[in-house]
Formats: structure tokens, C-alpha cells, sequence
């Protein structure tokens, strides 16, 4: 049987969780992320996707982040999201409103550089909006 930790997920408006949980998946910006009890420190950036929460009591949760960073230790997990929201709570519309506001600020840009991140911002979130519409 697998250890707990503690899991905390927080936005700049609230915190969203804050429990025991067996697992947690992140969509780091490498890759997805499994993080479990004793998880080897670690600090990652987080991209737009969704965080996949396993309570210890069995319930399951997901959330939409769109970005961040997450701090792990072997001891829990806090996930500071630029924004998240429960993914049964977020519309197809309000996914559509971001990236618009993403393509607006993209024809704003000046710099090669923030044009860069904004494409690649873009990018992730019609991935994510194709993911969430196959679930």
C-alpha cells in the first residue's frame, strides 16, 4: 500500500485543495509527472494541462492549470498554478476566450522571445482543449 503526503493546490484567488492523496500526475513542462510519497526534491515549471488528483480517501479529482510551477519534496507537493479551476467547471467557451486573449497579446508582441512563449502558450492550450473534449 502506497504512503500519503500532503497535496496542496493553490491559485492566486484561493486554495483549491489542500489533502492527503496518494498520487498526483502534473503536467510538467517536460513531460507528465507522477509524484507519490518520498518523491525525490524537485522543482518544475508547470505548462497547461490537467492535474490529475488520487485521495487517499479513493476519490479522484482533476483540475485545468494553465501554468505554473510545482515544489515536491518527499514529504508533499504544493502546486502554485497561475490559474486553475476543476476541469467539470471549465467551458469550452472560457477555454476559447484565453486563447483568443493569447492570439490578441501574440499580435501585440514585439519581442522574438515573448512571441515565442505566446505560440508555444497557444499551442498547449488547444492541446488541452482537444484532451479535455476526448475525456
Amino acid at each position: 500500500m502506497a504512503d500519503n503526503f500532503n497535496f496542496e493546490l493553490v491559485s492566486p484567488e484561493r486554495l483549491l485543495l489542500s489533502e492527503q492523496v496518494i498520487d498526483v500526475v502534473i503536467p510538467a513542462s517536460e513531460g507528465e509527472m507522477t509524484v507519490m510519497a518520498h518523491h525525490a526534491p524537485t522543482m518544475t515549471t508547470i505548462k497547461p494541462g490537467v492535474v490529475k488528483v488520487h485521495s487517499a480517501s479513493g476519490k479522484k479529482q482533476d483540475y485545468v492549470v494553465f501554468g505554473g510551477f510545482a515544489d515536491i519534496l518527499p514529504t508533499g507537493c504544493t502546486l502554485l498554478a497561475e490559474s486553475a479551476i476543476p476541469v467539470e467547471d471549465l467551458s469550452n467557451d472560457e477555454l476559447t476566450r484565453r486563447i483568443n486573449i493569447a492570439k490578441a497579446e501574440l499580435e501585440d508582441a514585439e519581442h522574438h522571445e515573448h512571441k515565442s512563449r505566446l505560440e508555444h502558450f497557444i499551442m498547449e492550450l488547444s492541446h488541452l482543449r482537444g484532451s479535455i473534449q476526448n475525456d
